[in-house]
C-alpha cells in the first residue's frame, strides 16, 4: 500500500495535479501547489460540496469571512489555551510524532490482526462460517480483543485527564517503535500550540499580534446575527463556508493529507436547544450519503466515534476513508452545543441570541457542525480513482493501462477532441467541435501521436470522453465517442453531441444519489 501511495504522489506531479511548493528552491515542507488539472478537480469538488449544501437546501446560505480576525475571537473559542497536539520525539531518529496517533495506529494494527483471523476462518469454513460465534470463541481473537480494549480504555482515560506521563507510558508499555529507526527511546510528551502568529500593521508589539485562522468556523459564529437578520432566517438554518485555514503542524506528512495551509468546507447548522441530537444523527447520515455518491464501495467508508471530545462538543463522529495509508478522517460531524456563541457573547459583550417568535423567548442556539477537508477529499478522489489494469491496444494485444476513474462530473477535463490525422480538413473540423462544446464543457484538443497514445494520456488524467474526428466525419457529420471506463465507442451525430454529454457530465446524477 505504501508503494501505491508513492505511485499516486508521482502520478499527481507528472500529470499536473499537485506540485511541491517552491520546488526550484528545494520545496517547503507540507506545502503544495495545485497544477492545471489539480485546480480544475479541486474547483469541481468545491462546487459539488457547495451546491449540495446551499443549492439543495433552502435553509442553508453561504458566507465568505476574512482570514484575519480579531485576536479575542481565538481566546473566546479556546484556541489560544486548548488548540494543541501531544508531541513526542524519538531520540535516535530525531523524528517527531503525535503521541496519540502512535497509540491509535498501534490499536489499528491489533484490529487488523483480528480481521485477518476472521478472514482466514471465513475462507476455511465457507458458507458455514458464523463470524459472531468465531469472534466470541476463538482464543487468538479473544486475546487480541482483550488487549485492545484494555489499552483503549487506558488511552481514553489519559486523553481525558490530559495525563501526558501516562500517554508516554502507554507507548513504552506497548513497545511502540519509531517507524523510521525502530528505536523505542522516546522523549517526554508535551503540548504544542498549532496557531500561526503574525503582526497586523507597522508596529511590532503585542497589541498588534493576531493569528492566521486555524479553522473557518469562527467566522461563521461571529456573523451569526448578521446572516440571521439580513436573510430573515428561522431555526433550524445553516451557514456554509469554504476557505483557507492554517495550522503549524509539526508532524506534517502523508502528502496533502496533513498540510500547514489547507482548505476547509464547513457548514454550521443552528438548532433549538434540545433538538441537537436529532440533527446530529440527521447530518451524520446525510454526509455519509454525500461520500457514498463519490465512493460506491461502501467498505471503503466508515464512521469513527471520537474517544476524546473537544472542549466544545457533546458528540463527535468522523467519516473515514480507506486511503492507501489506511483508514483516515476526511470529515467530522460535531455537536458543538452553544459553546461558541455563548463564549463570543461573553467576550464581546454583545448578545448573540435568537428570538423565537413561536415560543416568544430568546435563547442561544445549539450548533451541529459538518467540517470536511477539501484537500483530503481531493486525495480521496485520486486514491479511489487510481487504477492499473490491462487493456487491448490497436493490434488487440493486452498492455498496461493507467486510468483515473474520477466521477465524470468532477473530472478536470470533460471531453478530449482528436483529429485522426493532421490533414484532409480533420483538424479544422475538430476545432469547430471544440469551439462549440467549450462553452459548456472543459475540453482539450490533442493532435499529437497515435490515437492509442492520446487515449492513454486522457485516461491518466481521468477524462471521461474522447471524440475522434475521422474521414467518415467529413462524409456524414458523425464522430466516434469513446467512454473512459468501458472503452466502448459510439458513432454520434455532431449536432447531437451537446445532448449526448449534458446528462452524462452533469452533477445532477451525483445530486440524485443524495
Amino acid at each position: 500500500m505504501d508503494d501505491l501511495f508513492k505511485k499516486l504522489i508521482a502520478h499527481a506531479k507528472e500529470y499536473g495535479f499537485i506540485f511541491p511548493s517552491s520546488e526550484i528552491y528545494d520545496g517547503l515542507s507540507a506545502v503544495y501547489d495545485y497544477g492545471p488539472n489539480g485546480v480544475e478537480l479541486k474547483n469541481n469538488i468545491r462546487k459539488y460540496w457547495w451546491d449540495s449544501m446551499v443549492l439543495l437546501h433552502d435553509n442553508i446560505v453561504g458566507l465568505d469571512s476574512a482570514i484575519f480576525m480579531h485576536p479575542q475571537i481565538w481566546k473566546a473559542s479556546g484556541h489560544v489555551d486548548a488548540f494543541n497536539d501531544p508531541l513526542i520525539d524519538n531520540k535516535v531518529s530525531k523524528k517527531r510524532y503525535r503521541a496519540d496517533v502512535l497509540v491509535e495506529e498501534y490499536l489499528e494494527k491489533i484490529e487488523q490482526k483480528i480481521t485477518k483471523e476472521v478472514q482466514k476462518a471465513s475462507k476455511r469454513f465457507g458458507d458455514d462460517f458464523d463470524e459472531k460465534q468465531f469472534r466470541e470463541t476463538n482464543p487468538r481473537v479473544l486475546a487480541n480483543q482483550k488487549k485492545k480494549d484494555e489499552i483503549h480504555k487506558r488511552f481514553v482515560a489519559s486523553l481525558e485527564s490530559n495525563d501526558l506521563k501516562d500517554l508516554k507510558q502507554i507507548i513504552l508499555d506497548c513497545e511502540i517503535a519509531d517507524p523510521v529507526s525502530g528505536s523505542r527511546e522516546w522523549t517526554d510528551v508535551r503540548r504544542f500550540n498549532l496557531m500561526f502568529e503574525t503582526r497586523l500593521g507597522s508596529v511590532s508589539d503585542d497589541a498588534n499580534s493576531i493569528y492566521l485562522r486555524p479553522e473557518t468556523a469562527q467566522g461563521i459564529f461571529v456573523n451569526f446575527l448578521n446572516v440571521q437578520k439580513s436573510g430573515r432566517m428561522k431555526l433550524p438554518f445553516g451557514i456554509a463556508q469554504t476557505g483557507k485555514a492554517f495550522r503549524n503542524e509539526i508532524v506534517a506528512r502523508q502528502f496533502i493529507f496533513r498540510m500547514r495551509e489547507f482548505e476547509q468546507m464547513e457548514m454550521q447548522f443552528f438548532v433549538k436547544p434540545g433538538e441537537d441530537m436529532k440533527w446530529f444523527e440527521y447530518w451524520k447520515e446525510k454526509r455519509m450519503k454525500w461520500h457514498q455518491s463519490l465512493v460506491p464501495d461502501s467498505k471503503k467508508l466508515r464512521y469513527h466515534k471520537h474517544d476524546k471530545l473537544a472542549h466544545y462538543a457533546n458528540a463527535a463522529t468522523d467519516i473515514e476513508f480507506q486511503f492507501p495509508i489506511g483508514f483516515k478522517e476526511v470529515e467530522g460531524i460535531h455537536s458543538r452545543t452553544d459553546f461558541d456563541l455563548a463564549q463570543h457573547q461573553i467576550f464581546s459583550g454583545k448578545k448573540l441570541q435568537y428570538y423565537d417568535v413561536e415560543s416568544q423567548e430568546s435563547y442561544i442556539p445549539y450548533v451541529i457542525e459538518t467540517s470536511i477537508g477539501l484537500d483530503r477529499t481531493f486525495l480521496l478522489i485520486l486514491s479511489n480513482a487510481y487504477s492499473e489494469e490491462k487493456a487491448p491496444n490497436a493490434e488487440g494485444k493486452l498492455e498496461d493501462r493507467l486510468v483515473l476513474k474520477i466521477p465524470p462530473a468532477l473530472a478536470p477535463v470533460k471531453i478530449a477532441i482528436f483529429p485522426l490525422v493532421k490533414k484532409d480538413g480533420l483538424p479544422d473540423k475538430a476545432m469547430e467541435i471544440l469551439t462549440d462544446l467549450q462553452f459548456d464543457f472543459n475540453c482539450q484538443y490533442d493532435e499529437k501521436d497515435s490515437i492509442g497514445r492520446r487515449y492513454r494520456r486522457q485516461d491518466a488524467i481521468g477524462t471521461p470522453y474522447c471524440i475522434t474526428i475521422d474521414h467518415e466525419t467529413m462524409k456524414d457529420n458523425t464522430v466516434t465517442v469513446r467512454e473512459r471506463d468501458s472503452m466502448k465507442q459510439d458513432r454520434v451525430v455532431i449536432s447531437e453531441l451537446y445532448n449526448f454529454f449534458s446528462g452524462k457530465l452533469s452533477m445532477r446524477k451525483l445530486f440524485e444519489n443524495l
